[in-house]
């Protein structure tokens, strides 16, 4: 039997009842919950039911069922323990085009009350086709037991929510993705409640605009407000390879979502597609999230694609990240500047570590060094470090995968940087005398520290 799950509006209708004993009883809990006219027809009811007659909760006529009866309803209940009276008012109904439910009797049924679980304005009905109602009832207790008391206040303030964004925003691929976007996150009534901020931010000055946005580390609670919400919005996601799936994962489901990026070097597309694809996608009216692992202005090519969107008259705007200089200093709990022994901070990357300017440096390097991209084997750039003149017990730590559960730390002196175990990509060399205080047992040799973001 093929049914039809609906929820009706019963409010003001007019609904007739046939029986007034355990059965009925058990109906017309349920039935008066939804607002509507209830009369009840029977020679005797029970106490309950003369209570609710008495408190104009229904309306009682203490007599048998005539056929007359069902006339000027919008639905009719049969509850009888008399079959023959059951199928009468079944019969009278199929005439007068009347859905009709009669109590444990599914041929004489048009439709079958489902076992429901309630939070507020939530529903969830269970039906198994009058089949077996224990079954029905049991789905419905472990239902209940596994949804959130709030859900219903929950509901409510996005279906408010849902209101405002639908008042605010002209219809369009982006608006139907915030309302599936505010589906899965938390709202609340207050003004500054972060999901009301997103869902009532213009959607318009997004479209037909490229931002340049810097993804964090890897950790999705990294994220700028504003870098979320045009991730969760974007209609085209171009990122680097390097962007975690937790963060990508924050997308709409209708987002148009690319891997733009290249690893090991081995590039899969050109710098100049990349920058073709961002301005045929915007071009399309589209909005365009060109997400890059930490700062999208800290060695991810953003003064080229500048370009290219300035010289295409595109709109873009950059929106900065957590640089993984500073996550990294962050997770080895170090300062990248100290009056005392760091008054300036180098960010240099592992493809021109190799300096050509073999000028010696004084005894204490006056500077932190942080190396993006420093590679696996870090024999060639300790070798060059020394050249300069650095001392052998200069602290040295190597942070891998910062700010992800897969975060890894090695510490060490200059002298052992060289004979450290590769680290998987991606990885940052910090450097200098501000990690000093770390760890003494650490930098006398190196010393590999896993720990969870």
């Amino acid at each position: 039997m093929s049914l039809l799950p609906i929820f009706l509006k019963l409010a003001d209708r007019n609904c007739l009842l046939v029986g007034a004993g355990n059965v009925a009883l058990d109906k017309i809990g349920s039935l008066l919950l939804t607002g509507l006219n209830l009369r009840v027809i029977a020679p005797n009811a029970l106490p309950e039911i003369q209570q609710l007659a008495s408190d104009r909760k229904l309306e009682w006529i203490d007599r048998r069922f005539e056929t007359s009866d069902l006339d000027n309803n919008f639905l009719v209940i049969a509850a009888t323990d008399a079959p023959n009276v059951n199928a009468a008012v079944y019969q009278g109904c199929v005439e007068r085009n009347i859905p009709c439910n009669s109590v444990d009797d599914i041929p004489n049924c048009d439709f079958f009350f489902g076992s429901v679980v309630s939070r507020g304005n939530l529903q969830i009905a269970i039906s198994t086709t009058g089949e077996s109602p224990a079954v029905a009832q049991r789905l419905r207790r472990e239902i209940d037991a596994q949804l959130p008391q709030d859900l219903g206040d929950w509901l409510h303030n996005l279906g408010l929510l849902r209101r405002d964004v639908l008042a605010t925003h002209p219809r369009s691929e982006e608006r139907k993705a915030l309302l599936h976007q505010l589906a899965e996150r938390p709202v609340c009534a207050s003004a500054s409640c972060p999901s009301r901020q997103m869902a009532l931010a213009p959607i318009s000055e997004q479209r037909d605009k490229v931002f340049l946005v810097g993804a964090g580390p890897g950790d999705p609670d990294l994220l700028t407000v504003k870098a979320l919400r045009l991730i969760q919005t974007a209609g085209v996601i171009l990122h680097d390879d390097l962007v975690p799936q937790a963060v990508l994962q924050l997308a709409s489901p209708l987002a148009e979502v690319v891997n733009v990026g290249k690893r090991c070097c081995t590039k899969t597309i050109t710098q100049d597609e990349i920058n073709a694809l961002m301005i045929r996608h915007a071009r399309a009216n589209r909005s365009v999230v060109r997400l890059k692992s930490g700062d999208p202005l800290i060695f991810g090519r953003a003064a080229e694609e500048i370009a290219a969107l300035t010289e295409a008259n595109v709109p873009f705007e950059i929106v900065p990240g957590i640089t993984a200089a500073f996550a990294a200093a962050a997770a080895i709990g170090c300062s990248l500047t100290d009056r005392n022994s760091a008054s300036n901070v180098t960010f240099l990357t592992g493809h021109h570590a190799q300096s050509h300017n073999h000028s010696p440096l004084p005894e204490i390097e006056d500077s932190t060094r942080v190396v993006y991209m420093p590679g696996r084997d870090l024999q060639l750039l300790a070798a060059e470090w020394l050249q300069q003149g650095l001392p052998t017990d200069f602290p040295c730590a190597v942070i891998s995968k910062v700010g992800q559960p897969a975060q890894q730390i090695q510490t060490c002196t200059l002298a052992a940087l060289g004979s450290l175990a590769p680290a998987p990509a991606p990885s940052l060399l910090i450097a200098g005398w501000t990690l000093q205080d770390i760890t003494t047992a650490a930098l006398s040799g190196a010393v590999e520290v896993q720990a969870t973001a």
